[in-house]
């Protein structure tokens, strides 16, 4: 829930722009409450199926402490401090005065692949639901809070659904039920839910550019037979659901047409402003970023990349030789690095690739390192031809 400024719950009427929204829940995009057994046999549950997954995905954990849990204030802020930071020797510990809103939630888990919540205490935006007889009467007063049931267990003790459960779930015959002791089967359903919920990936052409050093604009070289942000955007076709040419403003009747484009609203701060701008209109993709100084391109190096393509990484990106650093314009963002995009700007950072060196991203070899050559000066589009047109010679 959002508060508007006089702390009331945000109304439908809005005078300001009206954003697309990421698709996530009460904490993030993939989440569960387990609902429904006690409180231990959740937590030994949720550890399970952390512990098979944490290999391959990033997994998170909500709970809420009890009455009878020790509830003295910790560290320093029972002194009065906001914020108690902890570096631990292996992890690290924040504690924080003040409850935190539910933006700020967010924020915290904006990172996690799999969220697994204690449905007894905390909501989410799909529940699994454990059947044990033991716990049917507190299952009842929760029955209103299990809209979007995606899997039953049942407990040693149960074996059927309750009739409560069925008369208020439409369709709840078509949701599958295990054994709470099947741990195997467990773990396979939220592997095969995070294996669909990969985000779909989109392509970004970025040919907003001044090119103040070429002297002329870069995306409009022909260097392939066709405008090279036309020749690129076809590239990327192949392994993205849409493609899209990034613009700046006031260049928008210079793209052709027939290929989908975008302008950048981040505006003043080059491709990392064009990024920001993409995952803004589509904040649910990745995107397959890719600029259009880079005429040594090839197919080969674009299956490679989303090939190897990490989607609980921040990003997906090749090292570069030439800087000695990741590569942020052919890189893949995924739509976890939106928010921190926000956030290194929020601090004065506009370079992608700081992003890229400062958070946690998949990094690759190219197959061929000439493939990321980039061309800003007449100088340097000379020697390129000159490579084109002797592959040109020996094909």
């Amino acid at each position: 829930m959002i508060l508007n400024e006089h702390n009331q719950p945000e109304k439908k009427h809005r005078k300001h722009a009206k954003l697309a929204r990421p698709s996530t829940g009460n904490f993030g995009r993939n989440e569960w409450a387990i609902v429904g057994g006690p409180c231990t046999v959740i937590k030994l549950l949720a550890d399970d199926v952390i512990r098979a997954l944490a290999a391959t995905y990033k997994c998170a954990y909500v709970d809420t402490s009890h009455n009878d849990d020790i509830t003295s204030v910790p560290g320093r802020l029972a002194s009065g401090a906001i914020v108690d930071y902890t570096h631990q020797v292996n992890h690290q510990q924040f504690n924080f005065q003040n409850p935190l809103m539910p933006y700020q939630l967010k924020q915290q888990f904006a990172n996690a692949d799999l969220v697994l919540v204690n449905g007894n205490h905390q909501q989410a935006k799909a529940q699994v639901v454990i059947i044990d007889i033991n716990k049917k009467a507190s299952l009842l007063k929760r029955v209103e809070q299990l809209s979007n049931v995606q899997l039953f267990l049942l407990a040693d003790n149960s074996d059927d659904v309750f009739d409560f459960i069925k008369e208020a779930i439409p369709c709840w015959d078509q949701i599958p039920v295990y054994k709470l002791a099947d741990r195997a089967k467990v773990t396979a359903f939220f592997e095969t839910n995070l294996k669909h919920a990969k985000p779909v990936l989109n392509g970004l052409v970025l040919a907003g550019g001044q090119s103040l050093r070429m002297g002329v604009d870069k995306g409009n070289i022909n260097w392939h037979g066709k405008p090279q942000r036309y020749h690129m955007a076809d590239m990327l076709k192949p392994f993205c659901n849409e493609v899209f040419i990034s613009y700046r403003a006031g260049q928008q009747d210079e793209v052709d047409g027939q290929y989908p484009a975008l302008q950048d609203t981040f505006t003043g701060l080059g491709p990392y402003g064009a990024i920001l701008s993409a995952l803004r209109e589509h904040p649910d993709s990745a995107w397959l970023v890719i600029a259009c100084d880079l005429p040594l391109m090839d197919e080969g190096t674009l299956r490679n990349l989303v090939a190897w393509r990490n989607s609980s990484s921040v990003a997906t990106a090749y090292y570069s030789p030439a800087s000695g650093f990741p590569e942020p314009l052919i890189a893949i963002w995924e739509p976890k690095s939106y928010p921190i995009l926000l956030s290194f700007l929020a601090q004065g950072y506009s370079c992608p690739r700081k992003v890229l060196i400062n958070t946690d991203i998949t990094l690759l070899n190219a197959p061929d390192t000439a493939a990321l050559t980039n061309v800003n000066t007449p100088e340097e589009m000379e020697s390129v031809k000159r490579v084109i047109h002797q592959k040109i010679a020996t094909n």
